[in-house]
């Protein structure tokens, strides 16, 4: 099989698990991202494009939540979309201004610290959900909001988590209403970031091309896989996943 071939099979296949593991529990980025630099695509470029890709997976998880959807007790709807486009677009900003170079030598922080939201997240969302009478204040939500979002638009990594503990702080409790509300503001904020990398030429539309038939198919099997495989394995898979290519890129 032609070197090209083979490059482009891989990008399939890591755009297919990719979306499973968005689909199941998140994660896809740990192999979208790896996949498109070896195939020689600026990281920079990489990461939008990969992100790129893998937005579908956002919208369609937004539209399966929307029936748990609605604005937050403590703020309201209009002030949560208004910031996460702000953050997101700054981190798209941010990403577009960022060297290949610098930011080739950031992905292996930025997969570390997503895998440790991964690892300690239900941790963490435990804690905070110990003390719900020290909520956040609206403008503490929205400006804890706007840093999540800042840290979506330049990279996606873990950023379920951050939105899950952000919601936590601000002082829901219902599952199905967070992972709702989580969808809609990734789906948001992605969206935007997303027209910005494609103003800017940061996407590889032909990798898109590529990849999006592989996220449509593994996003619905992850769907499925997901309701029987237990959700700690998965969790510990995708932790597993991180580290192991954290661990090539700081080769």
């Amino acid at each position: 099989m032609p070197a090209d071939a083979v490059v482009s099979l891989l990008v399939f296949a890591a755009a297919f698990f990719g979306a499973a593991l968005n689909a199941a529990a998140g994660g896809g980025s740990f192999l979208t991202l790896p996949a498109l630099i070896y195939a020689g695509i600026p990281a920079v470029a990489a990461n939008a494009t990969g992100t790129t890709a893998l937005l579908p997976g956002y919208l369609a998880s937004t539209w399966g939540f929307r029936d748990d959807l609605g604005a937050p007790r403590a703020v309201h709807m209009p002030a949560l979309l208004l910031t996460c486009v702000a953050g997101g677009g700054l981190g798209a900003g941010l990403l577009i201004a960022t060297s290949n170079q610098a930011f080739r030598a950031l992905v292996p922080w930025l997969l570390l610290f997503a895998t440790a939201l991964f690892a300690f997240g239900p941790a963490l969302l435990r804690l905070l959900g110990r003390h719900p009478e020290q909520h956040a204040t609206p403008a503490q939500a929205l400006g804890g909001l706007f840093a999540v979002s800042v840290y979506g638009g330049y990279f996606n990594g873990g950023l379920g988590v951050l939105l899950l503990a952000l919601l936590t702080l601000i002082g829901e409790t219902q599952l199905n209403r967070m992972n709702a509300l989580k969808n809609a503001l990734s789906a948001v904020l992605t969206v935007f970031a997303v027209g910005l990398y494609a103003a800017a030429g940061t996407v590889r539309w032909g990798w898109v091309a590529l990849m999006l038939p592989a996220v449509l198919l593994g996003g619905y099997a992850g769907a499925r896989l997901a309701r029987r495989i237990p959700r700690e394995l998965l969790r510990w898979g995708i932790v597993g996943v991180g580290l192991v290519m954290s661990a090539l890129f700081f080769r």
